[in-house]
């Protein structure tokens, strides 16, 4: 299948690259999520005519994205869970409460979940972990998380 990019896709290509792909991953989720569209003579011509404004708005994107990254860099959050004697925690920290922590502490950036990476899973014990949040296809910065144990 025969795919027009219409954004960055990280392993696939840049936008308006010429991409043929699979047809269930282009149909199920590029076409669908409007990372791409059908490569047909009018797409083409349609794509062509709208080329300036959609690069303006990547270049927007990524301008946005560098700005929060420079906003969360060096960032330290504290999230306080119940915690036994040993450190294991009553239950997990995972990327839903990393967002909501970083977004209600103070800092001026609004972090969603899906931005949160935390390949090994969500934590389970008190201690201090390095967090990496994608902020775009091109930006990712790592933030401090400290888990401690609350009274």
């Amino acid at each position: 299948m025969d795919l027009i990019l219409m954004k960055k896709v990280r392993g696939l290509g840049e936008l308006g690259d010429k991409v043929s792909v699979r047809a269930g991953y282009g149909r199920n989720y590029l076409i669908p999520s409007g990372l791409a569209k059908p490569a047909t003579a009018e797409n083409l011509k349609e794509f062509e005519a709208r080329r300036a404004e959609l690069e303006r708005e990547a270049a927007e994107a990524l301008a946005a994205a560098e700005t929060r990254k420079a906003k969360l860099e060096g960032v330290i959050v504290t999230i306080p869970r119940k915690a036994g004697d040993e450190g294991r925690l009553f239950g997990s920290v995972g990327a839903a409460d990393i967002a909501t922590a970083i977004t209600d502490g103070g800092i001026d950036v609004e972090v969603l979940k899906n931005e949160v990476r935390m390949p090994d899973g969500p934590f389970r014990a008190t201690g201090d972990y390095d967090v990496a949040l994608h902020l775009h296809s091109d930006v990712d910065v790592t933030v401090r998380v400290e888990v401690i144990p609350a009274d």
